[in-house]
């Protein structure tokens, strides 16, 4: 997969066929559009092309807007480069590319620099300036253009009745808990990275210790306050079998938010080192217990909930 960052970089590429969107965690949804846009493709004898943006369009326009990323823009890279694309055009969203209306946009970006000679537009997608413009009018812009536009099919994965959206994904995992849920949507686990950081050891004292993690980004999502099943990267070594509370710790009085993971059976210092947290199953939300060692005999019987959790899933 090749990438160009600046459309002027792009003059020398062949015709191809093309689908547009922010694919904040190329699900499901995102694949099946790209998929049909590469069997056009195919058909045709184009390239295949994704262009996405830098940034959500509420950072520019929302002030205050905080993101919640399902992925961060290099991990969307790294998912839509292993689909097998061609070219991948990453426009910085900027107030020169919102102002354009989708007439403009199309025959300035995709006909004037990009050579799209096909277009898929996911069954839900709008762009342009405020969005204004209908389907129908993306196929008479490309009528005039010699641009072939095309709807996507929705997706429903097995189990669910409802299109697989982003904003769905992150409702599920951020209010719910939901992330098995949300994997069967995104095709793997939701993955958070970050760093190891000195805690308060409560989980020391109640025989479970615990490394408290500092999210790497901002932006990215974190999953309702609970008990998790995950899967932890140390530095990058292989996935070992955890157990994650993410919360206030309320049985403690705890004010801040904090993310602590419980690797089992396994010893070591962890202290500054990198882990990557894969979301498994929601074990259980947050709650309050009466005492510590009230807390203490749930933390146990969510570890052999967890065992459980691995043992069915991962085996």
């Amino acid at each position: 997969m090749e990438i160009f960052y600046d459309i002027k970089d792009t003059m020398i590429v062949p015709e191809c066929a093309a689908t547009i969107g922010v694919f904040d965690g190329v699900h499901a949804g995102h694949r099946q559009v790209i998929k049909q846009m590469m069997d056009e493709a195919q058909q045709h004898g184009y390239k295949s092309m994704v262009i996405t943006f830098d940034k959500l369009p509420q950072q520019l326009f929302v002030p205050g807007f905080q993101a919640q990323l399902i992925t961060t823009l290099d991990e969307k890279i790294q998912l839509l480069g292993e689909l097998g694309i061609d070219y991948l055009v990453v426009l910085p969203f900027d107030m020169q590319i919102a102002q354009l209306t989708a007439r403009e946009f199309m025959a300035q970006i995709l006909h004037e620099h990009l050579n799209v000679k096909a277009l898929c537009i996911g069954y839900d997608n709008q762009f342009g300036r405020g969005r204004q413009e209908t389907f129908g009018d993306y196929v008479e812009y490309g009528k005039a253009l010699n641009i072939h536009v095309f709807k996507a099919m929705e997706v429903c994965p097995d189990g669910f009745d409802v299109p697989v959206s982003s904003s769905l994904i992150r409702h599920l995992i951020t209010e719910e808990g939901k992330v098995f849920e949300a994997s069967q949507m995104l095709n793997y686990y939701y993955t958070l990275t970050g760093r190891v950081v000195t805690g308060e050891h409560i989980g020391t004292g109640l025989g479970y210790p615990t490394a408290n993690v500092m999210s790497d980004n901002a932006e990215k999502l974190i999953p309702a306050d609970g008990v998790y099943a995950v899967l932890a990267s140390i530095d990058g070594s292989e996935p070992m079998q955890a157990m994650m509370n993410i919360g206030k710790r309320p049985t403690f009085n705890g004010k801040q938010r904090t993310l602590e993971v419980n690797i089992l059976d396994f010893k070591g210092d962890l202290y500054g080192k990198q882990v990557s947290i894969s979301f498994v199953k929601l074990v259980r939300l947050e709650q309050h217990f009466s005492s510590a060692d009230e807390l203490k005999r749930q933390i146990e019987k969510d570890e052999v909930l967890i065992r459980d959790i691995f043992e069915k899933i991962i085996k």
